[in-house]
């Protein structure tokens, strides 16, 4: 796995998921046709796993990845150039018209230089957020598909990663879970993902072992 850049930081998967819950507009459900019997089943999907193992979504990001590389490369750069500026700089009597000169044009390029980052920055992460809700879009629509198709009234969200009993903020998680027990036929994120990943799909994670 790619190391996580200095500069834009990748957000983390679970938290962006859970934003992007957040924010997503709430639906009505489809009216029921008259005489049908209505779903009485619950079904859970642990949303964080869809999201690392969605084969677009996983492609966008690696893409970003290195866009976000490639411009911090540039910045690096720039920076080492306003750098070489300063070093001019002491070569310079203070007060000097030289020195005056060159003093303007390092305060010049060190305003471009956080300007355009800043900007890249947003640029970023405004486009990583708007993957997230695209993809997240395709998860509530392959959910509520499937919920209709087999009779499913309501799909809970929960966390299926192992608890790491060194880390004091997962296990705090844990114990603070609203789910505390399900049967794990009822976990739809294998067939949610086998959805939107598509058959077959190059790299495709074999389903998850029943827990």
């Amino acid at each position: 796995m790619k190391s996580q850049p200095a500069v834009f930081a990748i957000m983390s998967v679970l938290a962006l998921a859970q934003a992007a819950a957040a924010q997503a507009p709430v639906q009505a459900p489809p009216a029921r046709p008259a005489g049908s019997t209505p779903a009485t089943h619950a079904a859970v999907i642990d949303v964080g796993y869809i999201f690392k193992n969605h084969g677009r979504f996983k492609a966008a990001m690696d893409k970003m990845r290195d866009e976000v590389l490639a411009a911090e490369n540039s910045l690096k750069g720039e920076r080492d150039r306003i750098n070489g500026l300063m070093e001019q700089l002491k070569g310079f009597n203070v007060g000097t018209p030289e020195y005056r000169k060159l003093e303007a044009e390092v305060a010049k390029a060190q305003g471009d230089f956080n300007v355009n980052a800043q900007l890249q920055k947003k640029d970023f992460m405004d486009r990583e957020a708007s993957v997230y809700m695209q993809v997240y879009g395709e998860i509530e629509r392959a959910v509520s598909q499937f919920a209709r198709e087999h009779g499913i009234a309501v799909v809970h969200r929960f966390d299926g990663e192992p608890v790491d009993t060194g880390d004091r903020n997962r296990i705090l998680g844990t114990i603070t879970k609203p789910i505390v027990y399900y049967d794990p036929q009822i976990d739809i994120t294998p067939d949610i993902l086998r959805m939107l990943n598509g058959a077959p799909v190059a790299g495709q994670p074999p389903a998850r072992p029943v827990r």
